[in-house]
């Protein structure tokens, strides 16, 4: 994949400065850009300190860290986010939202979340058939 240029706001100087390491990982870390305190069962969008203007044609995937349940016990609730390259104006701060499965307190700085760009999905079309293939063996079919 060719080299790309992510143009990017910070929401203060007191943001660490993202930068992509290639080799380690594809992935590069988000961190919480405030504190926040979380009783269980507590829904919160995490402020992630950026704002960016993806390449046209690209967009963002966030995803919590390895570590992130193990370490603060809360969730991603959407599993995934998506932000598309039209996510892109001044007031468009990336956000992580959780839900806290124990009372936790995530200090300013921690990394929480990850993300990755990735190309637009191409134009798809959907021909209707039979599937005349070998069944699997359905969902969950692969083992334990």
């Amino acid at each position: 994949m060719a080299e790309q240029t992510i143009q990017i706001q910070y929401l203060d100087d007191s943001i660490k400065r993202l930068e992509y390491i290639g080799g380690k990982s594809d992935w590069i870390d988000l961190a919480a850009a405030e504190t926040v305190t979380l009783k269980k069962g507590e829904f919160r969008l995490i402020h992630l300190g950026v704002a960016m203007k993806l390449p046209q044609g690209y967009e963002a995937h966030i995803a919590p860290r390895s570590s992130t349940f193990k370490n603060w016990k809360i969730l991603q609730v959407n599993s995934v986010g998506v932000v598309d390259c039209s996510y892109c104006g001044k007031e468009d701060w990336w956000r992580m939202p959780v839900l806290a499965t124990e009372d936790v307190t995530i200090e300013k700085g921690s990394r929480i979340a990850q993300f990755r760009i990735m190309e637009n999905q191409p134009k798809l079309n959907f021909v209707e058939t039979v599937l005349e293939d070998k069944n699997r063996g359905g969902f969950g079919s692969t083992g334990i």
